[in-house]
């Protein structure tokens, strides 16, 4: 048990928020820390124990934060750096930990470096970034944001030479190859761990280990640096993570975590099996989800898995096969200006699902019982949804939903002074969803999530346990087994919108003396023979601990 704490990331509950959007504490229309710590007692009740804090640093905004002029301050709009730390610190006086975005595969076109850099060839700068006099022909592959961009380089007139951005032309690439800009990013990532930060999570990590482009022989062998990273953060602060976005096939993604002694990423986030999900909803079919289980690679005892229903983007779906991802279009978002690239969807879960509680709680049911740690994305708790007004990717980045007050308690600014408007769809206005009427009501989303919270943290069977399936013959019905010393548990869920019944026999269950019920509805029993036998509603999930 004592693993539960040393390796606190295996058993933890994330919680990714934008601080811009989460609470305005001075009225000026932009949520702030001072707004976030307001709040903090929310998420501690919710039982979060780690917050993911999407860019907070100075930035001209054009990308959401994710375009950086200095990695050592906070964006003023959001407060100081004191009102960061009296955060951080009252974050930790709640018994949750904080950790932040780590973006250094590109910065600002404003970052002082990069006006130093196209400024001057001779500039102590120039090599901090990836120039070319021509457009390499076996440069990168593929453009991330295919709406906006026709080409990952880009001509600057004042340099004289095209430059490398995999992401917008307004976000050039820094030149890891280049070492001064390796000690930079040790530097920042050293300053935050000193403020008090828990660790990462690294943005876009099969960008930022990329050579490709790079002039000559690329001096680097990007794992190993990887590597030494790691090892860096963990001198600095010996429990601090680096939590990668890895969105690549499972064999790839493993290279990330390092070699056997998995000293690389502490945790990946599980695109692959996120998109299995998606699928399998659609067919309300676990085998998309099996055959992905199957395909999981096996880690460090030390790392793992982030699990999570809808993240802060749109909702990727590259990894299915055309085919696969029309049929996901066609029952989550047939309407264009729901979906996005052409391979993903701009919507929330409750709106793709309907609305239907019962098929809500059943995913984020399945979502806390794989493998792995949890993710939430800010507002799912009570079952946010998206503003489709907002442009692209940001339309699941709505102002939260605190109230039925004017701009749902976010904000006392005008409506149009507001960072982004609210959701004002009928039915899923602030009105009918938000969080000050669902603590009032014992049967609403929020007490349900506080309730699953609570559960998946006594189960750490999940997240240190050997999984298995469970065999019930029905194509809807997943359920999974962890086994963890003497204790065993069972996570059972009906991915179809009808009754299930079955029986199986279960490994070794000859000896099962009872079935404690921890969580769900529905009911099981185990007989004497070791037959396992459950009757799932429409929907339904059912988490049992064997006695």
């Amino acid at each position: 048990m004592s693993r539960t704490s040393d390796v606190w990331w295996k058993n933890a509950v994330f919680y990714c928020l934008d601080v811009e959007t989460f609470q305005d504490g001075n009225g000026d229309g932009i949520g702030d820390f001072a707004g976030l710590e307001h709040r903090i007692d929310h998420l501690a009740g919710l039982g979060v124990t780690c917050i993911w804090l999407m860019p907070f640093y100075p930035t001209p905004n054009r990308d959401d934060g994710y375009d950086i002029v200095d990695y050592y301050s906070v964006d003023p709009r959001l407060g100081s750096m004191g009102d960061l730390v009296q955060f951080v610190r009252t974050a930790r006086d709640r018994g949750i930990r904080v950790i932040a975005d780590l973006v250094v595969n590109h910065t600002s076109a404003e970052h002082p470096w990069f006006r130093s850099a196209r400024s001057d060839r001779n500039s102590p700068y120039r090599d901090w970034y990836v120039w070319r006099d021509q457009i390499p022909e076996k440069g990168p592959d593929g453009l991330v944001f295919p709406d906006a961009e026709d080409s990952n380089w880009e001509w600057d007139e004042t340099a004289g030479q095209y430059y490398l951005h995999r992401f917008y032309r307004h976000q050039p690439d820094l030149n890891i190859a280049n070492p001064e800009v390796r000690t930079e990013i040790r530097k920042i990532v050293g300053f935050w761990l000193q403020i008090g930060l828990a660790g990462f999570r690294v943005d876009a990590v099969p960008f930022l280990l990329e050579t490709d482009g790079i002039a000559g022989q690329a001096d680097i062998a990007p794992h190993d640096w990887l590597r030494d990273l790691r090892s860096f953060i963990g001198r600095r602060s010996g429990d601090a993570i680096l939590l990668g976005e890895v969105n690549l096939e499972y064999e790839e993604v493993r290279r990330f975590f390092g070699d056997e002694g998995g000293d690389e990423l502490n945790m990946c986030l599980d695109f692959n099996l996120n998109q299995a999900l998606a699928l399998a909803l659609v067919r309300e079919d676990a085998g998309t989800l099996v055959h992905a289980m199957r395909a999981m690679p096996s880690l460090h005892p030390d790392d793992g898995w982030a699990h999570f229903a809808r993240n802060h983007d749109e909702w990727s779906l590259d990894k299915l096969t055309e085919a696969e991802r029309q049929e996901v279009f066609a029952a989550f978002g047939p309407k264009t200006e729901m979906q996005l690239f052409g391979r993903g969807l701009r919507r929330r879960i409750p709106t793709m699902l309907g609305g239907d509680q019962a098929r809500i709680r059943m995913l984020y049911s399945l979502v806390f019982a794989l493998p792995g740690a949890p993710v939430l994305f800010y507002g799912e708790e009570i079952g946010m949804a998206e503003n489709l007004e907002i442009e692209g990717r940001m339309s699941v980045r709505a102002p939260m939903q605190w109230s039925d007050a004017p701009n749902g308690g976010f904000s006392t600014a005008a409506p149009e002074d507001l960072r982004r408007p609210v959701v004002a769809t009928r039915g899923w206005s602030a009105r009918k969803i938000n969080v000050e009427d669902q603590e009032r009501d014992p049967a609403s989303m929020l007490n349900w999530m506080e309730r699953l919270i609570r559960r998946r943290r006594q189960t750490p069977e999940i997240a240190f346990g050997n999984w298995s399936f469970v065999p019930f013959p029905e194509a809807s019905i997943l359920a999974l087994r962890y086994d963890w010393g003497r204790r065993t548990v069972m996570l059972i869920h009906n991915l179809a919108g009808e009754r299930r019944k079955s029986s199986c026999n279960p490994a070794n269950a000859e000896g099962w003396r009872s079935l404690d019920h921890l969580l769900g509805g529905g009911s099981a029993e185990i007989a004497r023979d070791g037959v396992l036998s459950v009757d799932l509603p429409a929907y339904g999930h059912l988490w049992l601990r064997v006695g």
